[in-house]
């Protein structure tokens, strides 16, 4: 088995049955935000569109869903392997482009094709990419892979029954706008990137202990942000208020950790080369000292890429829609969004205010309790955003169902907040579709069952986690303030009162072990 870095989460799995090009990205993504670090344009995309047997994609996010490329390299008699998700957004897209030959891949099932097996796990709670992320377990007699690339699975053992992996591909930067573009003052910023980084390489190392493959290579980010107005937000920042941690800086980190694994650069060009159980790793598209200097002479390297691609930035500015009048805007936002908040009901309970919206000239507030969109009127909020009216009009033009996949991730937007942050707000902006407004409304309402309890230290707590349900005699460790920490997404929670301190919401059910009496369990306050 061969496995060439694509750039990003990108990879060609080349084995005994087929090759797989898995998560082809040239970009720019995001309204022309994230590039491929490193620069991915030298690889010979005809050869690898011209040799692919299987197309993987992993998830919608334009960092790993590029039309483009597809476009141009991928023919389109490809054979797709589709993710067993709850809705066919995936699905619509990719016959959208003219690729019909699709092979559904249920949930942890094993695809076989003469030595070659196939295994794709998919997420699907609202917080799980663009609802719906998933991985790729590869298997040909000659050697194995996990492709976790920016999935966070819940269950290790089902993922894990299809074998330990002889090498191991996981994201361990940062992929998200906090706390780039809040409103913060300068030291809070910085603080809060820290513990973020922190909390973003122990989850990384909770998944290398667990998958507990001897060969590890990081992917799936960092980006290249080469506009002007992001350029200082690359790695961990200019000012050190950034999250985006890259494969060298984490890989020193697991040395220190975990010297048990062999951690490598999987960077565009690299090729790895699995013979049973035996792993080695060469570059064919950067020598040693350029890859060297990309990382160690960064910020020089960053303005050379900068200076050269500054017409692809031009070109993504020059596809974007007129702005549309503010009055026109606003009446197509309620057309657009109201019937979906009248939909939404947790959703519209979980944020539980208006959420103000200063886009260009117009400045509106979403009225999640009373379910409608309208103009802001000076009434206190505890959230806001300001976002260029530019992004906002062609998301209207092209009725962009999933806002995280554009404008947040996009970066080019400020926001503020008063209290914790919400999951709810970002969970309506991905759903501005029917189909997954009634999705996660029924997703919710399933998440209500948390029955059964379990003993962690000194507590005993509802077993899954009230986020996202992970098991907690897991992924849960208590502290000696009786705070618990799920390790999957570092959220917290104070077990004496119950309270989420992480989000609104989201409360636990614990109780001091010493204080049980036959009496059932009851939720906490």
């Amino acid at each position: 088995m061969r496995i060439t870095g694509l750039g990003h989460a990108g990879m060609f799995i080349e084995t005994v049955g087929g090759n797989i090009i898995c998560d082809p990205v040239l970009g720019p993504s995001f309204f022309g935000s994230w590039f491929p670090f490193p620069d991915n344009r030298g690889l010979d995309w005809e050869r690898l569109g011209r040799d692919a047997d299987f197309l993987y994609i992993s998830h919608r996010h334009r960092d790993h869903f590029d039309p483009k490329l597809l476009q141009r390299y991928i023919r389109k008699d490809i054979e797709v392997l589709l993710p067993e998700y709850p809705i066919d957004d995936l699905e619509q897209d990719i016959r959208a482009l003219g690729y019909h030959n699709i092979t559904y891949a249920p949930a942890g099932e094993v695809i076989q094709r003469g030595e070659l097996k196939i295994m794709i796990t998919p997420l699907r709670a609202p917080s799980d990419g663009p609802i719906g992320d998933s991985s790729l377990s590869v298997d040909d007699g000659t050697g194995s892979v996990l492709n976790q690339n920016d999935s966070h699975p819940l269950d290790l053992e089902k993922l894990l029954g299809f074998g330990k992996p002889d090498a191991y591909f996981t994201q361990v930067s940062g992929a998200i706008w906090w706390p780039m573009v809040y409103d913060l003052p300068l030291d809070a910023k910085q603080n809060f990137a820290r513990l973020k980084r922190e909390a973003q390489n122990k989850r990384a190392m909770y998944y290398i202990e667990k998958v507990d493959a001897p060969h590890v290579f990081p992917m799936a980010g960092p980006p290249m942000f080469l506009r002007d107005d992001l350029f200082d937000y690359n790695g961990l920042g200019r000012q050190d208020d950034s999250i985006f941690t890259d494969q060298k800086q984490f890989l020193e980190h697991l040395k220190e950790l975990a010297p048990q694994y062999d951690g490598q650069l999987f960077v565009p060009g690299t090729v790895v080369t699995i013979d049973q159980g035996e792993v080695t790793t060469q570059q064919s598209l950067y020598t040693d000292a350029e890859i060297a200097r990309m990382f160690d002479e960064k910020w020089d390297y960053l303005e050379e890429q900068r200076a050269s691609r500054q017409q692809e930035l031009r070109d993504e500015e020059a596809s974007r829609a007129a702005i549309m009048p503010a009055d026109e805007m606003l009446e197509a936002l309620q057309q657009w969004w109201e019937p979906l908040l009248k939909k939404s009901r947790t959703i519209r309970l979980g944020v539980g205010g208006p959420v103000r919206m200063t886009i260009g000239e117009l400045d509106i507030v979403v009225d999640f309790p009373r379910a409608k969109v309208r103009r802001f009127d000076g009434e206190d909020v505890e959230f806001w955003y300001s976002i260029p009216a530019d992004l906002v009009s062609t998301n209207i033009r092209d009725h962009e169902i999933d806002w995280s996949n554009s404008i947040f991730l996009s970066l080019q937007f400020s926001a503020g907040r008063k209290g914790k942050f919400n999951e709810f707000i970002y969970t309506f902006f991905k759903c501005l579709s029917v189909d997954r407004i009634e999705y996660v409304e029924n997703w919710y309402q399933e998440q209500t069952d948390q029955t059964e309890d379990a003993e962690i230290g000194d507590w005993v707590v509802q077993r899954r986690c009230p986020h996202l349900r992970a098991d907690l005699t897991k992924t849960g460790k208590v502290d000696e303030d009786g705070v618990l920490t799920c390790s999957m997404h570092d959220w917290k929670w104070d077990l004496k009162t119950g309270r989420c301190l992480s989000t609104s919401g989201h409360p636990i059910r614990s109780k001091k072990a010493d204080e049980l009496t036959d009496e059932a369990l009851r939720p906490a306050s």
